[in-house]
């Protein structure tokens, strides 16, 4: 039985991160077990192939989960730190949309930063993970044989991109341990919808910009109307905070539409939105598309609800459309300082293993890293300079 200082669970986006600071940083042992063929599957998917790093943006309100856990996070590696850390590596990521931050190339670029960095460490690939037992010494069992280590770090992801070898067995080695842990759910998905809202379906392939309401947060980005319900960035997004109920949506965000009123223009010609969106909307609240100045106090009451269109989506496009999960172990089974288990010492959880979840936009990724170099912080004994 092969025996480590730390043994990592899981080669993606955390876990690397997590060997590549320990590597650069101490002399401890260390051993990656990954279910794949190849390490970061996710990782080189992600954001087709470029990978949305992190946002311009970042702080904890565009994120579910415990504020304290994710600032302390944020603040020990910061965006400014993530940039500089991979600045140093080569690689220079492109700003999109004035908030998104991808790689010029591709994911490749981070791919192989982290394993530079993380050279030393053995990258035990095609192992699947099955369990961990004991305390103080940690045995792990794979299909291929059991591995012993004083610390275990779990970074074994989530349960979207099952393609990918994603699975929760993160939530049953916490649960091995009884920790308390929150079911995976898809998050970052589309939505779909009751019947009365079915002839969105039929604009399927439209997008243009819209904002949401829902669970208190408003949120901005494109709207997709998709075959089974509505997609796009802003619905991804909005996902996140939905459980069941209503969300609002308004379709032409900071349009006033007291200045048309007078207009003798068709109303279709006066609203900025793709006519065949319009000619749908107009049938599902009852008003004839005619000259603005024509319209009713009733039609034009009709006709507000473009600005405020308040549905409540049936479900969610499942696990294999979904970008990211909710839930996994317990915030508070976790140290903020260390990552580690309040109850089993030297058990750490990092990245989607854990109940914090992100916005769509580059906010997983700079968790998983965020949270990595806590946990590497803790075990290597280390203070590194807060950037």
């Amino acid at each position: 039985m092969k025996h480590f200082d730390v043994i990592i669970l899981g080669g993606g986006a955390s876990g690397l991160m997590c060997a590549a600071q320990l590597r650069e940083h101490t002399s401890l042992s260390v051993a990656v077990i990954e279910g794949n063929s190849r390490p970061a599957l996710k990782l080189k998917a992600s954001g087709g192939g470029k990978c949305n790093l992190t946002n311009v943006e970042v702080d904890s309100s565009h994120f579910l989960g415990d504020e304290s856990l994710v600032s302390h996070a944020l603040n020990v590696f910061s965006k400014k730190g993530l940039l500089e850390y991979f600045h140093t590596g080569g690689l220079r990521p492109v700003i999109r949309k004035d908030r998104y931050y991808f790689c010029p190339k591709s994911s490749d670029e981070v791919i192989s930063i982290l394993l530079g960095r993380a050279q030393g460490a053995e990258m035990l690939l095609n192992h699947k993970i099955l369990s961990v037992e004991g305390e103080k010494r940690f045995s792990v069992l794979t299909d291929k044989g059991k591995f012993q280590a004083e610390k275990i770090v779990v970074a074994t992801g989530g349960a979207s991109y099952k393609e990918l070898g994603a699975s929760d067995i993160g939530l049953k080695i916490a649960q091995h341990y009884e920790l308390h842990t929150v079911p995976f759910s898809p998050a970052l998905v589309g939505l779909t919808l009751q019947p009365r809202e079915f002839w969105m379906k039929e604009l399927s392939g439209i997008s243009f910009p819209a904002r949401i309401r829902v669970a208190g947060k408003t949120l901005d980005e494109d709207l997709l109307f998709a075959h089974k319900g509505i997609s796009g960035l802003v619905v991804l997004s909005a996902s996140l905070y939905w459980h069941r109920g209503e969300i609002v949506i308004d379709f032409l965000p900071d349009f006033n539409l007291n200045t048309i009123q007078k207009e003798k223009k068709l109303l279709s010609t006066a609203l900025p939105l793709p006519k065949r969106f319009l000619k749908a909307f107009f049938e599902s609240v009852g008003v004839e598309d005619k000259p603005c100045s024509r319209l009713t106090t009733d039609e034009w009451e009709k006709v507000s609800r473009i600005r405020a269109y308040a549905l409540s989506p049936s479900g969610t496009f499942g696990f294999s459309k979904a970008e990211a999960c909710r839930g996994g172990v317990a915030c508070d089974e976790i140290n903020p300082e260390t990552m580690e288990s309040t109850k089993i010492k030297g058990l750490y959880f990092i990245g989607e293993t854990v109940d914090v979840t992100g916005e769509l936009g580059g906010y997983n990724f700079q968790w998983a890293f965020s949270s990595a170099v806590v946990a590497a912080n803790a075990i290597s004994s280390m203070s590194f300079k807060r950037i």
